[in-house]
Formats: C-alpha cells, structure tokens, sequence
C-alpha cells in the first residue's frame, strides 16, 4: 500500500499534536513542512525526527508531486487562503479550527473543494473523545428523553493566549472563537448535529488589553426546538467545567462530560467514562491521533469527513451571529 503524503503547514503548539497523531500511522509520511521563518520549521523537523522537504513558502508545497494532503496549523487568517492554495492543486486539506475568519471564507473553501472534488477535514477535535461519544451514545438510544437546554464551557481559567490569537487581524475574533468553538460544537454533535435558527450573545473584553473578547455568552436556539447556552473566556476566575465540558437537560433526565454521566428519572447517577481510559491531560493527545486516523481513512476512501465542511461551517455562522448580536443587541436568525 503507497503511504499518504502529507504536507505540514504552520509548526506552532497545536501543530505537535497533529505530527504526532500522523506519525503514529505507518502508512502516513511527511514529506514537506513550511512556516513564517526557517528556524521554526527546522526545529519542529529536528523535534520530531523528520526529514522533509522544508521551506517558507507556502504555495511551493501545493505544487509539490509527493504531497497529497496536507494539515494547515497557521493563525487563522491564513487558514481560508492557505487552503485555497492547495485545493485548487488538487490536493486535500485539514483545517485547523475554525475553518476560516469568517462564514464567507469558509463557503469559498467549500465551493472549491466541491469543484476539485477534495476532502476537507475541520479539527473538532472533541467529536473524537471517548467521554464524549459515551455521553453520545446515552443521547442516541434516547436515555435523557427530549434535549430540553443545555450548557457549555469553552474557558480558560487564569490564563489567557498571547501573540496572534489576540489580534484581530489575524484571529477574527478572541476567546468566542478560540474556545468558544469547542462548547459549540460539541454540543451540536451530542444533540444529532441539528440547525442553528437563531442566536443571541453578549460579548465583551474585561481582562485583557487586545482588540478581540475575552468574555462571551451565547445563547442559541436549534431546529429541534432544544435552546443551548454557551460560555467561552480567558483568564476567568472560575469555570463550572473544563474546555467543552457540556451539561444536557432531558425530559428523562440529566447528562454530562467532564465529569462524565448521567442521571436516570428518580436521580440515580450512572457513569459513563469508559473503563480503563487514561488520559496524559484532558485535551489528550489520543484525540488527536484518532482525528488524524479518520482524516488518512477519508483520503483513502475518498469519503467526506466528519467533521467537514457542513460541521466547520455551520460553527462559523453561529460564531458571525453572535457578534452581529453583540454589536445590535437584537438575536440573529441564520
């Protein structure tokens, strides 16, 4: 079996656990890897022992013949544009979170994949976690009954990103897109991936001198009638739960992850993490190899990813709803 061919483009924090996830895969080699200075790629090729192709341009990677996909770990102003680059050479694409700036990058991103007949894979990492996909399971066999609301937690508590992640310009936006993404979306998934209708948030900056939020809480209603609240910062006091932590209310009782169980009619608790699972910290590096697994499986098999294009997308719209009803006051319909 030929080995996939994968490019890495960005060699920052997240980029180690996307390397590390591919090396795992004995058919997967990297052979290209690219980023702003040659120190950085020189190091994260030492750090990993890899011998690849290395360079700082970008667009030279697209039009490389050993490359068949590749993984885009940049600031996030680049990831549309960057993953334009290699669409359009016929190659396919994994996306960091969030997929792009804004809603109307991403659906340029998915036109051009639909046209070249790419694969784009969106890093939800969390879709992944064995916590998760217990919870999931309970919600599926219909455990909880009816999804009445739920809460979710994207937060940093006493800590708080530097560099580009608070600068607008190449963030698009602070904690709500940072972290607020993980609460939004794995929520979404927990409750059968439904439509977003509406949204209603309050935004705002209160621990930090940047141009982006450090504080915002949404509220959003779905097609199947369920109405989610979500909370995303830095540097807060307090969180009622780590990164993607998430609380389900149902009309046959009470779910939760991180910590991970439910509650049945009469209050009974059942556990639901899986035994024997252990995790090095909670956002664990087994997720993102099982993400960086599904992403080779669907090169291979030419099959759409989960999360894609549809999932990546419709957390950006509900990301640009939010500030739109930050900025009017008013909710916003999708």
């Amino acid at each position: 079996m030929n080995k996939v061919r994968i490019a890495i483009v960005g060699t920052g924090y997240i980029a180690d656990y996307h390397v590390r996830g591919l090396l795992a895969q004995p058919e997967v080699e990297i052979t290209a890897v690219a980023a702003r200075t040659e120190a950085s790629v020189a190091r994260f090729c030492r750090k990993h022992g890899i011998d690849a192709f290395q360079s700082t341009d970008v667009a030279s990677l697209s039009r490389r013949k050993d490359v068949d996909a590749v993984v885009i770990s940049t600031p996030n102003k680049f990831h549309a544009p960057y993953a334009l680059t290699f669409l359009e050479a016929g190659k396919d694409v994994f996306l960091e979170k969030p997929m792009a700036m804004n809603a109307g990058e991403g659906e340029e991103v998915a036109r051009q994949a639909k046209e070249n007949e790419r694969i784009v894979m969106v890093g939800h990492m969390w879709r992944f976690d064995e916590e998760v996909n217990a919870l999931k399971r309970e919600v599926e066999k219909g455990a909880l009954g009816r999804i009445v609301k739920t809460k979710g937690y994207g937060i940093h508590v006493n800590w708080g990103p530097e560099g580009w992640f608070t600068r607008r310009e190449l963030a698009g936006g602070g904690a709500l897109i940072d972290m607020g993404v993980h609460a939004i979306d794995t929520v979404r998934y927990l409750l059968g991936d439904p439509r977003p209708v509406r949204v209603y948030a309050e935004i705002g900056t209160y621990y930090g001198d940047y141009d982006v939020d450090d504080t915002a809480e949404l509220m959003i209603s779905w097609e199947n009638g369920t109405v989610s609240l979500i909370e995303s910062g830095w540097w807060h006091p307090h969180a009622d739960g780590p990164e993607a932590a998430t609380r389900l209310f149902g009309t046959k009782g009470y779910g939760s992850v991180f910590p991970t169980f439910r509650k049945d009619p009469e209050g009974h608790e059942i556990v639901l993490t899986p035994a024997g699972l252990e995790k090095s910290e909670h956002c664990d590096q087994s997720i993102y190899t099982r993400q960086m697994e599904h992403f080779v499986h669907c090169i291979r098999t030419r099959r759409q990813p989960s999360p894609g294009l549809e999932e990546g997308l419709t957390v950006m719209r509900i990301v640009d709803a939010a500030y739109r009803s930050a900025v009017t006051g008013k909710s916003v319909e999708i």
